[in-house]
């Protein structure tokens, strides 16, 4: 059973999110980052991207923004039997976009796709120095409830790096609450 969300992107986005989705999954999603913990959304909105601190069922707000920066969702689409993920899907969808950054939601799906692209070494958070079609790569810290550590390479909060991001982005995050 084929269970990957359709992207959703506004026109001319600055920045595409992109999680790691299994395409064969006995888990039903309806939504973006909607499973109980995950702090996607409130990082989004204290970072800056968001105005208000958006629910998962509103994730199709991001393709319409009425002021701020312009965003979008998508899947790096895995499939593990054999293991190998959809970076060319990923790459076509970046090239149709056209976004300055693709910043992806965990170090491990950064790390599929880099190994996809044939790049060696895991991805550090942050600012990469490879690309993905057009975009350049921003890894930020898994947004999962899971992913509570002492340290984010070498910060105490993932929001951090949200923040860099935004910043990156042109986004005011002075405004966020």
């Amino acid at each position: 059973m084929v269970m990957v969300l359709p992207p959703i992107v506004a026109p001319e986005p600055v920045v595409v999110f992109c999680g790691l989705a299994g395409a064969a999954s006995t888990k039903h999603r309806d939504h973006y980052y909607e499973g109980p913990g995950n702090s996607f959304w409130s990082s989004l909105h204290l970072s800056g991207f968001t105005g208000r601190e958006l629910a998962p069922h509103e994730d199709r707000l991001l393709a319409e923004p009425v002021d701020g920066t312009p965003m979008g969702l998508t899947d790096l689409v895995g499939h593990w039997d054999p293991r190998r993920v959809a970076i060319d899907r990923l790459a076509e969808q970046m090239e149709s976009w056209q976004p300055e950054w693709l910043a992806i939601t965990g170090k491990g799906a950064a790390h599929e796709a880099a190994k996809a692209l044939g790049r060696r070494g895991r991805p550090h958070l942050g600012v990469q120095d490879w690309y993905v079609g057009r975009a350049q790569v921003f890894v930020l810290p898994g947004p999962s409830g899971a992913n509570q550590r002492r340290d984010y390479d070498g910060r105490p909060y993932r929001l951090s790096w949200w923040r860099d991001l935004a910043m990156i982005c042109g986004v005011d995050a002075s405004a966020a609450g």
